[in-house]
């Protein structure tokens, strides 16, 4: 298959799965959606299941005190008609202590079993507000399920559907290149882009120029060395001036020896550049010290006519 047909695929399956990425992405976090709702909705049920245990330890208290409150009035109506029988002074001591404890004990417990038919009488009043609250969070819990299920049920099949648009076309691709692809566009979103005058539009980095004509030449796959997306070149108005200052065949003498030197087994780049700036220091120097001869040559040329003009001068 062509470069150019494997690029088209490339591009229509990067459609596909972008949207397929943020479907499966929208399903796994569809749940979260419902947590807080169903967090808040545990929550007020623990609050009413405490309330309510303690109303019925209120109730039950209650209870006691209405049993206490009941012996302590018998006591003092039995004392009370007690005092119709009395006959001697030590008689009426002793029922009149009984009644007057027997007084003492039910002013007590009237005032306890009013506040505690008061407290049992708000938390009644808590318990109903509770109930109707979770009644409530329980409709809205329903109603969130029953649209988040029709949503699901509608993400599932757009996904089902873009499952069968992309089946059609990963059969005809490298399984490798198709699993960096993948891989890439789960991070970035993009995994083919184009390359503009030696930049790389994904992470917009300068491309080395035999790299970006190598990508021009679009006889293989290639990915950028930067990002890891895979590159196609595209042709823009600009094209003449990238080629004349990035072209390596027509690029001269120096580029030749730049090509001598890259053939030197261990010859790095930074080594390459160094000989040939000392090998442009050293013709200089050469130059320098031939002109220096020319000069001297000349000085003595001089000298020697100077001589023989004063010789015939003397004669």
């Amino acid at each position: 298959m062509a470069t150019t047909d494997i690029f088209e695929k490339l591009k229509k399956l990067q459609n596909i799965l972008v949207k397929k990425y943020e479907l499966e992405q929208k399903i796994d976090e569809a749940p979260k959606q419902l947590s807080s709702q169903e967090e808040l909705l545990s929550r007020m049920k623990k609050e009413y299941i405490e309330k309510n245990n303690e109303y019925d330890s209120v109730k039950a208290n209650v209870g006691k005190l209405k049993l206490e409150l009941d012996e302590a009035v018998k006591s003092r109506e039995n004392g009370e008609k007690g005092m119709d029988n009395i006959q001697t002074h030590r008689e009426y001591e002793a029922l009149e202590k009984q009644i007057n404890e027997a007084t003492e004990r039910e002013n007590e417990i009237r005032k306890d079993l009013q506040k505690e038919e008061k407290l049992l009488e708000e938390i009644k009043e808590t318990l109903k507000i509770n109930e109707d609250m979770i009644s409530a969070q329980e409709t809205d819990l329903n109603a969130s399920k029953e649209s988040l299920n029709n949503e699901l049920s509608s993400y599932n099949k757009e996904l089902n559907s873009l499952k069968k648009s992309e089946d059609k076309i990963t059969p005809d691709l490298d399984q490798e290149i198709l699993f960096k692809f993948q891989r890439i566009i789960q991070r970035n979103s993009e995994g083919i882009v184009a390359v503009r005058n030696g930049v790389c539009t994904g992470c917009h980095m300068i491309l080395p120029a035999q790299f970006a004509n190598i990508v021009r030449e679009g006889e293989n796959i290639n990915f950028c060395p930067y990002c890891s997306r895979i590159l196609f070149y595209e042709e823009t108005g600009e094209e003449e001036t990238y080629d004349s200052y990035f072209n390596l065949e027509e690029a001269g003498s120096l580029a030749d020896l730049d090509d001598d030197y890259s053939d030197e087994e261990g010859f790095d780049e930074e080594e390459r550049e160094e000989k040939l700036y000392d090998e442009g220091e050293e013709e200089l120097d050469n130059e320098d010290e031939d002109d220096a001869d020319e000069e001297d040559a000349e000085n003595d040329s001089d000298d020697e006519d100077d001589d023989e003009a004063s010789e015939e001068e003397e004669e």
